[in-house]
């Protein structure tokens, strides 16, 4: 007999157990993780008027157990999301429709990748499970006459699901480097061409100049001292780059507090004043970068922090990747290769979805093309 589910949607996370949702989602990415979500809510960076509404989904059984979880929000406007669709709501306004509210399927201002369709992967049954989940979000969707569900920074396994489902496959780019058993720094800058290793050794050695230190903090080392350092530093990057941040203080406060053992804090020192600094989240053999800020201007210090300290912090603990965040070509020459990411889209009305699908499918030959080429003009030797 065939299996039959029924979801139910949350405005708090925390009425969702957080060992059901933690079962179903794993300890490998702790920006799907219940501590995590619950920080974004008890800070107030979602819900209330930030247009992140939480909706998040439970998929329950015929004995009414949870069987899958989402991280679900009604959105009001595109912001904090990282996979642009300002121009279609744009367009679809222009054609008298009504793009928002929209839904969003996504962990809240991280450009991550990771599991969105959230089940337990032990289960025999996982795969029934997730086209259960995303047939009754498509349903949600549908019933309440919302312009579309989106589903961003999925893997790619959840993406192909998706595409058979028949959503609209999106991809994009980040830049993110590869540990190919390094023992040591110098050992991944042998493996770069003679020119690139002698830009990133001069660029090191001017990020640090005498009197500038730098201390990597983690678990029981963070401090409200060094919260309030970073935050300052955040602050100053949020204003210039986007206007105004989407995090809050507290946020950082309740991150160091439910998940230390996640937090990468880099922080880099002048004169006994902390001056800069890079904020990592680690799991699952991978360490993910995503803000940094200064209060001072040191040539090279971006680079150092973000991404060679990132590297260097990797290879000393056998993680398997360092994924810089979005964007970046820059990157490039200091050992990030492009990778794609992937991202499903659910369009309810059909002149408008056909009019985005006729969009993707150029946008996707571009993207790839443009990987190829970028990929060839990589700092690693040809031989």
């Amino acid at each position: 007999m065939t299996a039959s589910f029924h979801l139910t949607l949350h405005e708090h996370i925390r009425d969702i157990p957080a060992t059901h949702w933690d079962a179903a989602a794993g300890h490998d990415n702790p920006f799907v993780s219940h501590a995590f979500l619950l920080a974004l809510e008890d800070s107030g960076c979602v819900g209330s008027d930030s247009g992140w509404l939480p909706r998040h989904a439970a998929l329950r059984d015929d004995d009414g157990q949870i069987v899958a979880v989402a991280p679900l929000y009604l959105k009001t406007h595109s912001y904090g999301e990282y996979v642009f669709d300002h121009a279609w709501a744009e367009a679809y306004g222009r054609a008298g429709g009504r793009y928002y509210p929209k839904l969003q399927l996504a962990s809240p201002f991280s450009p991550v990748t990771g599991p969105r369709l959230l089940v337990d992967p032990a289960r025999a049954d996982a795969d029934q499970i997730r086209r259960a989940l995303l047939a009754a979000l498509v349903s949600v969707t549908d019933q309440n006459h919302l312009s579309s569900l989106h589903v961003t920074f999925a893997t790619e396994s959840e993406w192909q699901l998706m595409g058979k489902a028949g959503f609209l496959q999106r991809i994009d780019t980040q830049y993110h480097w590869e540990n190919h058993g390094y023992g040591s720094f110098d050992d991944f800058l042998n493996a770069l061409s003679a020119r690139k290793r002698k830009v990133i050794r001069r660029e090191r050695r001017d990020a640090l100049p005498p009197g500038l230190t730098i201390e990597t903090l983690s678990g029981a080392d963070l401090r409200e001292e060094h919260w309030d350092a970073f935050f300052d530093f955040y602050l100053d990057t949020g204003s210039r780059k986007w206007g105004q941040p989407y995090l809050n203080r507290r946020f950082f406060s309740l991150l160091g507090e439910r998940l230390p053992d996640s937090v990468v804090l880099m922080l880099a020192r002048r004169d006994g004043r902390y001056v800069a600094g890079a904020l990592n989240l680690v799991g699952g053999g991978i360490l993910y970068g995503r803000y940094w800020g200064a209060i001072e201007e040191h040539p090279f210090l971006h680079f150092e922090l973000c991404y060679y300290q990132a590297i260097d912090y990797a290879i000393r603990h056998g993680l398997a990747r360092v994924e810089a965040g979005a964007q970046g070509e820059h990157k490039l020459a200091r050992g990030y290769l492009p990778s794609q990411t992937y991202s499903a889209h659910w369009i309810a009305d059909p002149g408008f979805r056909a009019a985005v699908a006729a969009y993707l499918d150029r946008e996707r030959v571009a993207i790839l093309e443009n990987m190829d080429v970028v990929t060839e003009f990589g700092p690693f030797r040809k031989d």
